[in-house]
């Protein structure tokens, strides 16, 4: 969604149709972040995933980059006006590519 925004070069969140979806997103997104370490930790152990330590020793990166991908997210959605650059510049953001690249080597690992 937010590549999709991005690509529409609003240059504000009312000037688009999906200005209220993304202020939604960026809301759930926070969330999601925010609960992370819980959930992948749950998972290891409802998986009985082994050895627990290698799990852990990762979930704990990808809760820091979270957190730091969380604060960009935050940062973003409390501006009164979110153009199509801003959520460009998001997206881009070093915090937010190493996230999903934690959750992509997680996501193939287990």
């Amino acid at each position: 969604f937010f590549l999709a925004y991005a690509a529409q070069g609003a240059s504000d969140d009312q000037a688009s149709k999906v200005g209220a979806q993304l202020r939604d997103f960026l809301g759930k997104t926070a969330g999601a972040l925010r609960a992370l370490e819980t959930e992948l930790a749950g998972l290891v152990e409802s998986e009985g995933l082994a050895p627990a330590e290698a799990y852990d020793d990762l979930i704990a990166v990808t809760a820091r980059d979270a957190a730091r991908a969380g604060a960009a997210v935050r940062l973003v959605a409390a501006q009164p006006s979110i153009g199509s650059q801003l959520v460009d510049n998001l997206n881009a953001s070093h915090h937010v590519r190493a996230l999903l690249t934690d959750l992509f080597l997680l996501d193939d690992v287990i």
